[in-house]
């Protein structure tokens, strides 16, 4: 019987491990960009863009962006960041970049019903006036060509929107070595019913996010309504996502307690906002990280045939870590992956958190709570 049990979990570790390889390979051949898409020459017949820029105490983080999309060459270029009833001096911040172009908007109230990342992007909208509109995050970082090149590949797609997964970039800090899986399962759980998304960067055509969709009225409560857009574009084959490259040069740095809250806050919505999904999540992570159960046993009560196949299974894993990783870190990868047992544990405890915080109504995001999410899940379900 022990035999029968242990045979199937080593099938569905096999099942994980061809999935994954499955579905980085797809990601790895379909979302990247290999080439500049434009030239100096064709900046002329380029759309204008607007780069929204929503902020709440980031004092930290703020700067290096803001510059960075200064030394931006596209020439049709303006620049709008919405201080969110911050605590901090992250307003007198971006009012210094004033000499720069660097245009500042005070947010309002958030109304009742409202996430208040969604209720800056609405603000953010209402004060844009360029063709496309480039959402970034304040910890987003780009490369002066970056955004013609996004607006080439736009064009080139036909798209109505794109998002792009960030690199990291920042060397072998414990941001970055300890970091969550959030980005990975994007592109393991894509499908076309829920493509693959990122926050960080991404870019719409602002007249049909306000014609089409009511700019973010119907969407309020959403915790990642570019997620929402998204699918419904991807629907009519207007959506593409990318998987930046140092060539692209869409990078992020993040803390680690950051990157905490935002998975607690997107890990549950990710697998459905169900429990009966929730839990199918939180198996399928341990089921992840049971051949490193099985080997630490192994130096505890002695080796067996089990541990052999464990320490096979645990390095396969490994491999396939250090395959994604080796695309989206600049260094530092091959330590990145050999911690898999330790990421893998990182993402079951956050999955537990998130799915006991929704539960709890108690999710926040910046110190506001997004119960109205909650409720939102709730009347999916019924």
């Amino acid at each position: 019987m022990v035999e029968l049990i242990l045979s199937v979990l080593y099938g569905l570790l096999t099942i994980f491990s061809v999935l994954f390889v499955w579905k980085l390979m797809y990601a790895f051949k379909h979302f990247k960009m290999k080439n500049l898409l434009s030239e100096p020459s064709m900046l002329k017949d380029m759309p204008s863009v607007s780069v929204c820029i929503p902020a709440r105490n980031e004092t930290e983080a703020m700067t290096q962006c803001l510059e960075r999309v200064i030394a931006s060459t596209y020439p049709k270029l303006e620049i709008i960041v919405l201080d969110d009833s911050s605590a901090d001096n992250t307003s007198y911040l971006i009012k210094s970049f004033a000499h720069a172009g660097v245009r500042f908007v005070e947010g309002s109230a958030l109304p009742e019903g409202w996430v208040g990342k969604n209720h800056a992007l609405q603000g953010l909208l209402h004060e844009a006036s360029g063709t496309l509109i480039l959402y970034m995050d304040v910890d987003t970082q780009i490369k002066p060509d970056t955004i013609e090149q996004l607006v080439s590949y736009m064009r080139q797609e036909k798209a109505s929107m794109i998002s792009v997964l960030p690199l990291r970039d920042d060397g072998w800090r414990s941001s970055v070595l300890f970091g969550t899986m959030r980005y990975f399962w994007e592109l393991i759980l894509n499908r076309k019913k829920k493509p693959a998304v990122a926050s960080s960067a991404w870019m719409i055509k602002r007249r049909q996010l306000i014609d089409e969709f009511d700019g973010f009225n119907t969407i309020k409560s959403t915790i990642q309504p570019e997620s929402a857009l998204a699918a419904l574009l991807a629907r009519r084959k207007e959506y593409s996502f990318l998987i930046s490259t140092p060539l692209l040069g869409v990078s992020f740095e993040k803390k680690w307690l950051s990157q905490v809250d935002t998975s607690i806050r997107l890990l549950y919505p990710i697998v459905g906002g169900r429990i009966a999904r929730g839990i199918i999540g939180a198996i399928v992570l341990i089921l992840l990280n049971l051949p490193t159960f099985f080997i630490i046993d192994g130096f505890v009560d002695g080796w067996s045939i089990i541990q052999i196949a464990a320490a096979w299974q645990l390095c396969v894993f490994i491999a396939i870590y250090a395959l994604y990783l080796d695309t989206v870190w600049n260094r530092g990868w091959w330590i990145g992956a050999l911690l898999w047992p330790y990421v893998i544990a990182q993402e079951f405890v956050l999955l537990v958190f998130s799915i006991v915080g929704y539960l709890r109504h108690s999710i926040t995001w910046k110190g506001r709570s997004v119960t109205a999410l909650a409720t939102s899940l709730r009347a999916k379900r019924s």
